[in-house]
């Protein structure tokens, strides 16, 4: 069981999220939520990965914001929680999650905004993995990963993937080989994309975004 005492360094977390406007996030629930009721489940998200990020009690929390720090929802999150505004930059996600690795002075835990199951215990555990390992991953049940740590930058992880692909921690793997890294893998978790996805959500008991 992992210990909830402070860990002796601080690991810095950093929440990407997407602004939340009706019809451009959870584009995939809109049919059955409407592009409303989408858009509301995405805040619901984003603020739970908040609040779960500052209840790991790790360091510096901060909300990288797409397309920029504009949207009146992040500056809500901003002064409701305490977070630190960031802007997302870069042609594609790795080059985004390249940027705020790059702009750590810490070791950095980057995080979705769409994985209700990655609780402060999982952040935690990722964190104390930082301090053995060069890396840290969860990976996720559709391919790719929901929570990436880096003990320092490395564009080599993230350079040229296919983003969305269920080939991404695959791939990953192979250039944390092909690099000499040691890496740490927390157990899979899933994150919330489809129809079936908010069902799983509904019958955790945590459905947030309903809409009405």
């Amino acid at each position: 069981m992992t210990s909830s005492a402070p860990l002796p360094e601080p690991t810095g977390i950093a929440v990407f999220a997407k602004a939340p406007v009706p019809g451009e996030v959870k584009t995939r629930l809109a049919p059955a939520l409407g592009a409303q009721g989408a858009a509301r489940l995405h805040e619901r998200l984003v603020e739970h990965a908040i609040a779960t990020a500052l209840e790991a009690r790790l360091g510096p929390v901060s909300l990288w914001c797409a397309p920029d720090e504009s949207h009146p929802f992040f500056r809500r999150c901003a002064q409701r929680h305490g977070v630190a505004l960031r802007c997302q930059h870069g042609r594609d996600l790795g080059e985004r999650m390249h940027h705020a690795f790059v702009g750590s002075a810490a070791p950095l835990l980057v995080v979705g905004s769409d994985c209700p199951a990655l609780d402060a215990g999982e952040l935690r555990a990722a964190a104390e993995a930082l301090r053995t390992h060069d890396a840290v991953f969860i990976p996720a049940e559709d391919g790719g990963y929901v929570l990436v740590g880096l003990a320092r930058p490395d564009a080599r992880l993230f350079d040229g993937l296919a983003w969305g692909t269920e080939s991404v921690m695959a791939r990953t793997r192979e250039r944390l080989r092909a690099a000499g890294l040691r890496w740490h893998e927390r157990p899979t978790l899933w994150d919330v994309d489809r129809p079936d996805d908010y069902a799983r959500l509904q019958r955790a008991g945590f459905a947030p975004g309903m809409p009405g």
